[in-house]
């Protein structure tokens, strides 16, 4: 549902509390990943007689470097890069090349399956939760105190607030995108061995 649909549909006290939860799901949510993934990283590492180094610092060095080339991807544009096709490509083959890089850069043996594929996974999760609170949070802010100060005051909606809209638009139907590929290699962790060992 569009963001401009939703906020014609709750009172802006509503939309802040039903947004709060979902913020905070995602931060709870991540957290709680990072936890047990740094616990199999840890436990993979001493078990191969290296460090966790690597793995940490790849993750979040290519999965917050994702999230930046995906920003500017969903900034609305004009012409192909407004076309949804064009953009879901670009999304994809941005995704397969970290996964890929991820891969490349821990190879070296004593990775296990659970590893490698929840830092694929996780990576995924990282991006939604930097979208969620670094575009989808910002912009819904801005709509929330416009919306109320144009029940209030009958202040027209700002020229911008239609593409910070689709912004954000975007951002959700991203999030909602990679949350499949994401589910599916937190999934494949302990059930479908296809990397390490």
């Amino acid at each position: 549902m569009p963001l401009h649909s939703f906020a014609e549909m709750l009172p802006p006290l509503s939309m802040s509390r039903a947004m709060w939860w979902f913020r905070m799901a995602a931060v709870v949510t991540v957290l709680a990943g990072l936890a047990y993934w740094g616990s199999i990283v840890a436990s993979d590492a001493h078990n191969g007689g290296a460090t966790s180094g690597m793995p940490m610092a790849s993750f979040f060095l290519i999965w917050t470097a994702v999230w930046g080339i995906l920003y500017a991807f969903l900034i609305p544009g004009k012409g192909i890069l407004d076309k949804s096709p064009v953009l879901a490509g670009l999304v994809a083959a941005v995704v397969i090349a970290a996964a890929w890089l991820f891969l490349s850069l821990n190879d070296h043996g004593w990775e296990s399956n659970r590893l490698l594929s929840i830092g694929i996974g996780g990576g995924l999760g990282w991006v939604m939760l930097l979208n969620v609170w670094g575009v989808i949070w910002r912009i819904q802010k801005r709509i929330i105190l416009w919306t109320k100060d144009n029940a209030t005051n009958g202040t027209p909606m700002p020229e911008k607030a239609k593409a910070m809209m689709r912004m954000a638009f975007l951002c959700s139907r991203t999030n909602a995108f990679l949350s499949i590929p994401m589910l599916f290699f937190m999934a494949a962790a302990s059930h479908y061995p296809m990397f390490g060992r």
